[in-house]
């Protein structure tokens, strides 16, 4: 199951549950405001970023920059705690899923979350082209 991190404010995230909607894939949507993020689901984001911090952390946060919070000298377990304390320094939208992550809202990259049995169909029989586009996509999956 995918899972998206959200805040309630955040475009991106409007437009990355839009597309996950669309495309008929099952989301579980996890508001970073409201929900307690776990040691276990932030060591799975950090795992999978390729760039550790730098590609889940915005170092142009009010905090960050207010307490000059020194990411690089950090232990996992200390981060991980700072994260859970200030959960907005997370970059938004995250979604993860088994074996990927993805940072923010691109269009293009996004489609990684499609099936690839769908995206296959998808390629051979276009929207634009095809007038039975979605009975293409069941017999193709």
């Amino acid at each position: 199951m995918i899972k998206i991190y959200t805040s309630p404010s955040c475009s991106s995230c409007r437009k990355a549950k839009e597309f996950f909607k669309n495309e008929e894939i099952p989301f579980q949507e996890k508001n970073i405001l409201v929900t307690d993020l776990s040691e276990e689901e932030l060591r799975d984001i950090l795992e999978k970023s390729e760039n550790g911090t730098d590609d889940i952390i915005s170092t142009r946060s009010k905090i960050i920059k207010e307490q000059n919070v020194d990411l690089e000298n950090m232990t996992i377990s200390q981060l991980i705690e700072f994260i859970r304390n200030n959960p907005t320094v997370l970059k938004r939208p995250i979604m993860v899923d088994d074996r990927k992550i993805q940072v923010g809202y691109n269009p293009e990259e996004i489609r990684v979350f499609i099936p690839h049995e769908k995206r296959m169909a998808q390629w051979s029989c276009k929207k634009t082209e095809c007038p039975t586009y979605n009975s293409c996509e069941e017999s193709n999956s």
